[in-house]
């Protein structure tokens, strides 16, 4: 397994992310069926009004997401996702200079967002939609590769791996890696999601956690989200709108086990949780 750093620097279309230190990425999910916050953001206002607030906050990336991933969601036309999230995009470019992430897993809105200024393509789907490959490498754009298994409608239908989930995770990834490259799309232009919450069970998600050096070894930037997730709900017998303390403690063992961004929904909060745990991280690689 490789072994090489990540670079620092991603061109992200007109930006330029500075990944020496983590990132926060903002949540912004122009859906009526989200899990945690389906619907509040449908509006172009309330939108721009959100993705404002979360810059303020720190976020570093504002991650525009048109069809749920959550478990059991049904997939949306390539129109409708259009529709609810190009122009969106395009007035955050517009009226924010935003470096914004398209979470997509659909070609025609990769291409679209892609010239309305997006800057970086979010798949949970790993590219493996038809035309999705050929749409991100002609988009020039970065791009995070997800680990999923299945679909978001049976993907938790009792996961199982044959082996340590990590190995297993790690090793998919390694391959989705190898086809980018057969298919144009550079290894410095890619990240990796480990994909917390899709098709893991609570033990699962915590192992892949504990284990997340099998993934920093592939010498990508890795891009971790476990915000509200039901494994924190799991664990501490949490609803969803109780699940920030938890989320935060998270954060922070994912910024100590290599990820460069993550992906929240409570900008502020994680913000000073990610940069007090890397304070404290660089201290001690200054002093050791």
């Amino acid at each position: 397994m490789m072994h090489t750093r990540p670079a620092t620097q991603l061109p992200c279309g007109r930006h330029r992310l500075d990944l020496s230190f983590p990132r926060v990425m903002g949540i912004l999910n122009v859906t009526p069926d989200s899990f945690s916050d389906g619907g509040r953001h449908v509006a172009l206002d309330d939108a721009l009004w959100r993705a404002e607030q979360m810059l303020a906050e720190g976020a570093a990336i504002i991650d525009v997401g048109g069809e749920s991933t959550r478990p059991g969601a049904a997939p949306v036309s390539p129109d409708q996702e259009l529709d609810r999230v190009v122009p969106v995009v395009e007035a955050l470019v517009r009226e924010l200079d935003a470096l914004v992430s398209v979470d997509t897993s659909t070609p025609e809105v990769m291409r679209e967002a892609s010239l309305k200024g997006a800057g970086m393509i979010n798949d949970v789907r790993n590219l493996r939609r038809e035309g999705a490959m050929m749409a991100a490498a002609t988009s020039g754009l970065p791009v995070c590769l997800m680990h999923m298994v299945g679909e978001p409608g049976d993907m938790q239908d009792a996961p199982h791996y044959d082996r340590p989930v990590e190995e297993a995770v790690a090793d998919f990834l390694a391959q989705r890696i190898a086809d980018c490259e057969a298919s144009g799309l550079r290894r410095e232009r890619l990240l990796l999601d480990p994909g917390f919450g899709f098709a893991k069970t609570v033990e699962h998600n915590l192992r892949l956690l504990h284990h997340m050096d099998h993934l920093e070894r592939l010498g990508l930037p890795l891009l971790v989200g476990m915000s509200r997730k039901s494994m924190i709900g799991k664990v501490l017998d949490r609803p969803v709108e109780e699940r920030l303390p938890g989320g935060l403690a998270l954060s922070a063992l994912a910024v100590e086990r290599g990820a460069r961004i993550l992906r929240v929904h409570d900008v502020a909060p994680h913000v000073d949780a990610v940069n007090m745990t890397w304070a404290v991280l660089k201290e001690g690689c200054e002093n050791d």
